[in-house]
């Protein structure tokens, strides 16, 4: 943040809103994300455009505030910065592992926007670069490969579930 003489300070992390149910994976997942600017530019950044000036240029935000939105991604860790080079002055970001880890957050929830619209009405569409293709996100279970968007996955509580999760999702008996 900016202080009146010009100076920085330490960012002001962004309050998400508080948990109903703190150990909720969404809950953690919405306070990890924060503001929705954090998407933006995480995609800029996961598009080749992390330099300082493109990012505030693609996104038409102020300089002082979009230095202020990098160093609380920064602090919570999901982006880092390069030195910026002499010659420009212009400092470079990169996501961090906890950063590229929303990246299929990202293009699932991009898909998700383009879901209702005609082919010929979407305004930004993910492609295979090899063969220029669209292709459409699905979330899928790492061991079986199976899309889990159907009925037959469903939350459970976990080994560390509080009583309020274990009050609302059903234990599922594991079967052979």
């Amino acid at each position: 943040m900016s202080t009146q003489d010009g100076g920085r300070t330490e960012p002001v992390r962004s309050a998400g809103p508080t948990p109903r149910i703190p150990d909720c994976p969404l809950a953690r997942t919405v306070q990890a994300i924060g503001p929705w600017w954090t998407l933006e530019i995480l995609h800029e950044v996961f598009e080749g455009r992390g330099r300082f000036e493109a990012i505030r240029r693609n996104l038409a935000t102020p300089a002082d505030v979009l230095a202020d939105r990098i160093a609380d991604l920064t602090a919570r860790g999901l982006l880092e910065a390069e030195e910026a080079s002499p010659e420009s002055g212009d400092p470079e970001y990169r996501a961090t592992d906890l950063g590229r880890a929303l990246r299929p957050l990202i293009l699932v929830m991009a898909a998700w926007g383009n879901h209702r619209l005609a082919p010929e009405d979407r305004s930004l569409v993910l492609v295979d670069v090899r063969t220029g293709v669209a292709v459409d996100p699905v979330v899928v279970d790492r061991l079986t490969g199976q899309p889990v968007d159907t009925a037959d996955h469903v939350f459970a509580p976990g080994p560390k579930a509080s009583e309020l999760i274990v009050a609302r999702y059903p234990e599922i008996p594991r079967r052979p």
